[in-house]
Formats: C-alpha cells, sequence, structure tokens
C-alpha cells in the first residue's frame, strides 16, 4: 500500500470538506492466475489481489446523506440518500457502485440508513480488466463495516458487492472479482469455488524464483453493450438444452461433461456459437479438459512449485478464450505470443473479462527483464505503434481498515476486527437487494 495513495485521500478530503477524515479504508485490484469466465457458471477462479488499491478517506455524518467526490472527477461532488429512497444515477456515473453497495448494506446499518462524507483516490486502471469496479465496491463495503462498526464478514461483503454491481450497473457479474478483493491474502492466489457456500483455498505465490507480470494492451475493451450478457445467456442455453434432454442436474455448465454437451448440441442443433462457448466453460471432469479442470490442475501444479505445468495450462486457457469464449483481441494475442517466444516464460494468458485490458505472465524472475525488452521492442510492431503499460505485480492483501480515529490515526493496515456475526443482516441485505433489482429494472425500462 503506497503512503502517497493514503495522503492523497487525506489531503483530497480535506479540501473538499474542510475537515480532517477520521477512516482510511482501501480494497485491491485483481489479476485473474486462471479460471476465467467460469464464475457464472458456478465453477473455479484462482485470482489474486494485487499492490494497486482503491483508497477511501470518510467521515460518518449526521441524518441520511451521502456526498463522495475522487481525484478522478476533479471538483465534483457527488450527493445521494442514503437510506430505502436511493435508486441508481444516471447509467454510466461512476457513483452507481457506491450506490449500490450502500444500499445493498442498508439493512445492515442502524434505523436502515447511513451518511458520510468520502474522497476516492485509486491507482487501479480504470478499464483494463484489474477490477477497478470491485476495488470501489468493496472498499465503499469496508467503509461502512468501519463507520458503522459492523462486524466483518467478507464473503458477505462480496456478496453484497456482486449484488450491487448486478442491480445498480447492470451488469451479470459472477463473484470472483468482489471475492478475491474482499479475501485475498498477501502471498497467495486464492482458489474460489463459485458455487454457495463459496469455499476458498488459498494457494502460495510468493516463491522468489518466479515472477508475474501484468501487460495492459491499452486497449480499452471495446464492448457494444451485449458482448458480456450475450456469453452469460449462451451458457444458460446449453443448460437448459441439456436439461430439456433429461439431464435435470445440470444446472450449470459446472455439472456437464463434455460428451454430454455434443451429444445434445446434435439432438437440438444447438448453434455453433453456443456449443463453443459450453466447451470452453466449466464441465466436470472425466471426458474434456475445460477451464475449470486447468483451474484445479493449475492449483496442484502451484502447490508442488511445478511452474512449467502452470505455464502450459496458462497458455492453453488463453488459447481457449480467444477460441472458443472468444473474448480476445489482436493486442492480446499479440502480448502472449511475444511473451511466449522470451526464454523463461512459463505461461501467459489475458486476464478479466477480455476484448482488450490485460494479459498475465508467469516467469522465472531473471526472465523479467528480457520480457519487458520484448514487449517494449515487438508490440508496438504487432499492435499499429502502440505502446504497452506493463509492470511486475505480487499478490497483495485484500481489503482492509488503514486508520481510524481523530485524525486518521494509523492502525498499520489491519483487516476490521469482527464484532457481529452479521450473518442474518448479510442474508436479509442480499433478500431486500434481489427484490429491489425488479424495481431497479422496471425503472430503467422507463
Amino acid at each position: 500500500m503506497s503512503a502517497e495513495l493514503i495522503l492523497r485521500s487525506k489531503e483530497l478530503f480535506a479540501r473538499v470538506f474542510q475537515e480532517p477524515a477520521n477512516v482510511i479504508v482501501c480494497a485491491p485490484g485483481r489479476v485473474n492466475l486462471i479460471g476465467e469466465h467460469t464464475d457464472y457458471n458456478e465453477g473455479f477462479a484462482m485470482p489474486f489481489c494485487i499492490g494497486k488499491y482503491t483508497v477511501i478517506a470518510a467521515r460518518r455524518r449526521t441524518g441520511a446523506t451521502c456526498r463522495i467526490t475522487s481525484a478522478g472527477v476533479p471538483g465534483a461532488i457527488s450527493t445521494f440518500p442514503g437510506d430505502s429512497s436511493l435508486s441508481p444515477g444516471p447509467e454510466g456515473d461512476w457513483t452507481n457502485y457506491v450506490r449500490g453497495v450502500v444500499f445493498g448494506m442498508l439493512p445492515m446499518l442502524p434505523g436502515g440508513s447511513c451518511a458520510f462524507d468520502a474522497a476516492v483516490v485509486s491507482d487501479v486502471p480504470l478499464g483494463s480488466g484489474l477490477s477497478s469496479s470491485a476495488s470501489l465496491e468493496v472498499a465503499t463495503a469496508t467503509l461502512l463495516e468501519s463507520i458503522y462498526r459492523l462486524g466483518a464478514d467478507p464473503k458477505g461483503k462480496a456478496l453484497v458487492c456482486q449484488k450491487a454491481e448486478q442491480t445498480f450497473c447492470n451488469s451479470p457479474c459472477g463473484i470472483t472479482d468482489q471475492f478475491v478483493c474482499a479475501c485475498g491474502e498477501a502471498g497467495h492466489a486464492l482458489l474460489i469455488d463459485c458455487r454457495p457456500p463459496y469455499a476458498t483455498e488459498s494457494v502460495p505465490l510468493s516463491d522468489p524464483r518466479i515472477a508475474l507480470v501484468v501487460a495492459d494492451s491499452n486497449v480499452k475493451p471495446q464492448l457494444s453493450g451485449s458482448e458480456y450478457p450475450d456469453r452469460v445467456q449462451q451458457c444458460k442455453d446449453a443448460c437448459a438444452a441439456m436439461q430439456a434432454a433429461g439431464h435435470s442436474e445440470v444446472r450449470h455448465l459446472r455439472d456437464a461433461t463434455l460428451s454430454m454437451l455434443e451429444t445434445v448440441a446434435r439432438s437440438h442443433a444447438l448453434p455453433e456459437a453456443t456449443v463453443r462457448r459450453a466447451r470452453h466453460g466449466a464441465l466436470r471432469p472425466g471426458d474434456g479438459i475445460s477451464e475449470d479442470q486447468r483451474t484445479l490442475q493449475a492449483k496442484e501444479a502451484l502447490k508442488a512449485c511445478d511452474y512449467a505445468q502452470v505455464g502450459r495450462l496458462m497458455f492453453a486457457s488463453h488459447a481457449s478464450l480467444r477460441d472458443d469464449y472468444r473474448v480476445s483481441s489482436p493486442e492480446l494475442d499479440a502480448l502472449v505470443e511475444i511473451a511466449r517466444g522470451v526464454p523463461g516464460v512459463h505461461g501467459s494468458r489475458l486476464t478479466g473479462g477480455g476484448f482488450g485490458g490485460c494479459t498475465v505472465t508467469l516467469l522465472s524472475r531473471s526472465a523479467v527483464p528480457a520480457l519487458l525488452a520484448a514487449f517494449e521492442a515487438e508490440y508496438p510492431k504487432r499492435a499499429g505503434g502502440r505502446t504497452a503499460s506493463v509492470f511486475v505485480v505480487r499478490p497483495a492483501a485484500g481489503a482492509m481498515l488503514l486508520q481510524q480515529g481523530a485524525g486518521a490515526e494509523p492502525l498499520a493496515g489491519a483487516p476490521l476486527s469482527p464484532q457481529l456475526s452479521g450473518v442474518a443482516k448479510v442474508t436479509a441485505a442480499l433478500v431486500l437487494s434481489a427484490v429491489a433489482a425488479a424495481v431497479i429494472a422496471s425503472k430503467r425500462q422507463r
């Protein structure tokens, strides 16, 4: 965590609100090592947090009005109600990520309302597939936990944040990003079983012999607005076809086999695109390699320090995302192929939703200079003169309460200490959010 980032958040708060902040929280961005587009199929993913954070400096207020400003939108203060009258702002408004979390946590708060002033500063790159949105959501939830002395419940927090993005930002996202931002552990990747109750396993990823490099293609994901929802729907269509063929156990692709899919594809004349999406997706072990199986195999290989095997699985994951799921781009493919040609590189793949954004490369630490030089020399030739933004990352800690008290005294960066179980309150919040989703959807359609 950058001390400069904390200082910037405190200075921004004092300048805008004319008093000192007394709470500082943060939540990181993330990179997904392997396991892409599996979370909404109740499969497996293995992300890790990176040392780039969204930091929020804040102060609790009386009443039920929230005010927030951001270094990314200089001079602007957004105001919205902190009670049940809260609804999404205009489409594309960055505060919808904050509003959705506030709305989802209202049932946990005293009197069902809240009020605060907050200033946001972040060094998580925007629109690069490193989960700047989940970072903001989880930081907001951590802020509310802190200023209202709620019990720390990382899994419940992640679920509230996911629901916030689905309902207030109209994005059918899975759980991976919010989960690792809330639950990540320094020096480890986090294997997430995306089927409730969301079992996790911390997987060591701090061997000094290896390094992880993120390369930002500097191509913002070029989405028409339907690519992500279309793929979610195609996965659902494949499952529905298998259910119609008598496979009632197939609730998600995780429950299917490759032979089952191929048989149903022929008998029900599924579109080729739907078959391709499902083939990438979470198919249970037995008769074909899927993204789920690659992820579980990568976990075991990491534990055995078999980095060559992890790398092979990463390259295979990228090929599947490129050819079957069709979410890569020429620039991402170029970065992966450049990395493949550097001695000492174990594996490379796109990370995040795709259509632009970043790649992640696993390599021997001694090979880092050669990889950086290759990206600098070769990528502009393959990307029309565009350059890549490249940085070495280490698995970092998840969301933290950084400072608290008069003048925001340092706490040395520590997770919130549990005070209440919060389970019933989180459940109530999710129920309320589910009911609200229909109301919000109807408002958008008017």
